[in-house]
């Protein structure tokens, strides 16, 4: 007996279609579930009780808000107390000004009435060291004080840095007593010039305009030189009354005169002496009288 092909049997349900995305379920699953079941559950909650608040970017804009007004208030304060002091502020300043403008005027009073104080000394000095002695004697006494003003022929001797006084001097004498400048004339310098002077015969000296008499000092403070505690600025001019010619040539053959010289030639300090017909120097502006007295104490054996 033929027996007839088996035939596979036939399902009673329809074959589920395959979808395109079965593959990205995971996806899908995120896609369709963005939000967390636990998330929504508080968000529930919240809303249930009423706190549902503020979205945070709205906080956020009142949280900005409240500062710009704080600083805004901040300002404003700042701007009103000071518009306030203002005022005051002004008051103090005007009235520092005015008491400075006083003091100053003071200043002022007080050192003309020593500038008249000492012409008076200073004329009182003269006229007793006129009534000294003889015509002759207290001229000549006034003159070597440095008490009258003098005129006559003489020595003109102008002493200036080297031009290039900005440089120092590698290892040169005169950097190693202090001074990194070897081109500019020093208080020594000028000691030697004067001194040098007097030696040659000179019978009045002065500086600058500055009269010199047998107490005057040249120091120096820094680098500038002081002639009686006044400061002077080179170029040096130094006028010496005596016998012009005579006075020149004795002081360039001294010591002093080739000291000068040296200066010259090895620092380029710059220097240029010449007789004069006529020179007039002024009276020293304070002269101090000392007299001696004789010991009237016997010596002991």
């Amino acid at each position: 007996m033929c027996g007839m092909p088996q035939q596979p049997p036939i399902r009673s349900t329809p074959a589920r279609p395959f979808r395109p995305d079965a593959s990205m379920s995971l996806i899908t699953n995120v896609m369709d579930h963005s939000l967390d079941d636990g998330y929504a559950e508080a968000a529930a909650r919240k809303k249930a009780a009423g706190e549902g608040g503020l979205p945070k970017t709205l906080r956020a804009r009142l949280g900005l808000a409240a500062g710009l007004v704080l600083a805004a208030l901040v300002v404003t304060v700042g701007a009103a107390q000071a518009r306030v002091a203002a005022p005051v502020v002004a008051k103090e300043r005007q009235e520092l000004i005015d008491r400075i403008d006083r003091e100053t005027a003071a200043a002022d009073r007080l050192e003309r009435n020593v500038d008249e104080l000492r012409d008076d000394v200073n004329a009182r000095q003269r006229l007793a060291l006129r009534q000294s002695g003889g015509n002759a004697q207290a001229e000549l006494v006034g003159t070597l004080a440095g008490a009258t003003e003098v005129h006559g022929p003489g020595v003109r001797l102008v002493v200036n840095d080297a031009k290039e006084a900005g440089t120092g001097g590698n290892g040169n004498p005169r950097e190693t007593s202090g001074f990194s400048d070897t081109g500019r004339v020093r208080d020594r310098d000028m000691q030697r010039v004067v001194n040098g002077l007097w030696q040659s015969g000179a019978e009045a000296v002065s500086v600058n305009g500055q009269r010199l008499t047998a107490l005057s000092a040249i120091r120096a403070a820094g680098d500038a030189i002081l002639v009686d505690n006044k400061p002077l600025v080179p170029p040096y001019t130094v006028l010496a009354v005596g016998d012009g010619q005579r006075l020149s040539t004795r002081f360039r053959n001294s010591p002093d005169g080739l000291y000068l010289r040296a200066l010259q030639d090895n620092y380029g300090i710059r220097t240029s002496i010449s007789a004069e017909s006529d020179l007039r120097l002024p009276a020293a502006p304070s002269v101090i009288v000392r007299t001696a007295q004789p010991s009237t104490e016997k010596g002991t054996s």
